[in-house]
């Protein structure tokens, strides 16, 4: 069965001279989510053995319109970056806003921070469960496959981010650090 997760994030824009580049946190490890039946939690290892190989950006998960960008495992002209790291998966999403008007309008939506949330569509290899009188946690030990990553517009993970950069060496540093303060917020709840 395919599953999709949302989650809230940080938003930056870079442009470039012919689109824009978004970079988001579309998987997050270690992280509580409340899906309401359930708490979640993706582990850190959960994707060492998960075929990453195709996979790509879409918005809200509409597979009725085209990718934005996608990520192949050994091709050259990939629009999309995809890194597996220790806090989850970082993507680098190279937008053609110049040629399409989806683009554009995420891009515009993701800079003006309307749109701050990332997803993604997966299934699962290895899975527990905990239960106790007050809650239920499901533990995802091992993803099978990753299908796409989403910027979405209602995340249900807190810990995502998507950013949209800007080029502008100046911006670019505040942003980074306006990012690292959202980050250190949303993790510790502290400024």
């Amino acid at each position: 069965m395919v599953e999709k997760r949302t989650y809230n994030c940080e938003v930056r824009t870079n442009d470039k001279e012919n689109g824009g580049i978004i970079e988001g946190l579309p998987i997050v490890f270690e992280s509580e989510t409340d899906l309401g039946e359930f708490i979640e939690i993706i582990h850190k290892g959960a994707l060492d053995e998960a075929d990453i190989s195709d996979v790509r950006f879409m918005v809200n998960h509409d597979f009725v319109q085209l990718p934005l960008a996608r990520y192949r495992k050994g091709n050259n002209n990939n629009t999309m970056e995809l890194m597996v790291n220790d806090q989850g998966v970082d993507i680098k999403v190279d937008l053609d806003t110049d040629n399409n008007t989806d683009a554009r309008n995420l891009y515009s939506a993701v800079k003006r921070r309307d749109v701050s949330g990332m997803s993604f569509a997966f299934t699962i290899a290895k899975e527990r469960w905990e239960e106790d009188k007050k809650r239920t946690v499901r533990h995802i030990d091992k993803i099978e496959k990753v299908f796409e990553v989403s910027a979405v517009t209602f995340p249900a993970y807190e810990s995502t981010e998507i950013q949209a950069r800007q080029n502008q060496k100046g911006k670019k540093e505040i942003k980074t650090l306006e990012l690292e303060k959202l980050k250190i917020r949303y993790l510790y709840g502290e400024e």
